[in-house]
């Protein structure tokens, strides 16, 4: 009893001193409440001039319109309306969604598969092979598109050449027709490391004795992976979906690096993000484009917020 009483005892103090008469914070939570301050003051003034400041600049810009005869003058929704008129805009937002639909749940598959190999112990050596399979997420995005698109290289790739001695004569990876499944096998190999340490780590969270009461049940080691840790980590998987979402919405880098190895496949219109670049930076027509981002810019943001509603309805923050 002594020693409960001894360990309760501090606590009270602590809960006292954070009390001052008449209801008032004490100087200990004043104190506590400036530290909080401090940690999250350079985070918020690095968002605001990186994220929101910008943000506004691009909507204030999406509303004028600059002409070579008659200066910059304000349009209102002139801008909204041609971006939501555009076909080929649209047309590059529903190929990315296609993108999106296949590599994404491929990749979470394989890198669902990778970390339960590694939770299990199956492996030899895991902590090395976590390594390497991390590695592709560690090189340059530029770097792997150069990489691999030498591997696809319609005159000179090794992957072009051994389908043409498999029997499939005049094939080409960067083609009209493949030019997406290429970037999707780029795109799982840049980022299955990523995502198989993300879910890794959230097996680990699985707790032991629900494991070793199914192993106590004779239950089958796939009946464990399926039906008990895969619902347990469903969250991480949530998350991961979404977050690869928007991550396929901005896809710019791969298909462009590609467009040098086989030119004219890649559009430049081909993704949301490729349309905004050639319309402001190349047309120079910085306040269409401007208003094409804050389009895409909102389109992220109902993905993120549809997100969150999602996993709270489903009390995954609870």
């Amino acid at each position: 009893m002594s020693s409960s009483t001894e360990v309760i005892a501090p606590a009270r103090r602590e809960t006292a001193a954070r009390r001052a008469p008449g209801g008032r914070r004490s100087a200990y939570a004043r104190r506590r409440g400036r530290s909080g301050l401090a940690f999250v003051t350079p985070f918020m003034i690095v968002f605001m001039l990186f994220m929101i400041v910008p943000l506004i600049y691009a909507i204030y810009q999406s509303l004028y319109t600059t002409k070579l005869i008659g200066g910059t003058t304000f349009s209102g929704f002139a801008n909204y309306s041609t971006v939501l008129r555009s076909g080929p805009f649209w047309g590059g937002v529903i190929r990315v969604i296609i993108f999106g639909g296949i590599q994404i749940p491929v990749m979470l598959a394989i890198a669902f598969f990778f970390a339960t190999i590694f939770d299990l112990g199956v492996a030899k050596w895991g902590r090395i092979f976590r390594a390497i399979y991390f590695v592709p997420f560690a090189v340059p995005i530029v770097v792997s598109s150069l990489m691999w698109g030498f591997l696809f290289d319609p005159a000179y790739g090794p992957f072009n050449r051994f389908m043409n001695a498999i029997g499939f004569h005049n094939f080409n990876w960067l083609s009209t027709n493949l030019m997406v499944p290429a970037i999707i096998i780029i795109a799982i190999w840049e980022w299955t490391g990523y995502n198989s340490i993300i879910l890794y780590t959230a097996l680990k969270s699985v707790p032991r004795d629900v494991v070793e009461a199914a192993i106590l049940d004779d239950t089958p080691l796939w009946k464990i992976i399926l039906r008990i840790k895969l619902p347990l980590v469903r969250p991480a998987i949530i998350l991961l979906v979404f977050i690869n979402t928007i991550g396929a919405m901005q896809l710019f880098i791969e298909p462009t690096i590609l467009n040098n190895y086989q030119a004219g496949v890649v559009t430049n219109t081909w993704t949301p993000v490729i349309d905004i670049y050639s319309t402001a930076i190349s047309n120079g027509e910085y306040q269409l484009g401007a208003a094409m981002a804050v389009v895409l810019a909102v389109v992220i943001i109902a993905i993120s917020v549809a997100s969150l509603v999602f996993r709270n309805r489903r009390r995954e923050f609870t």
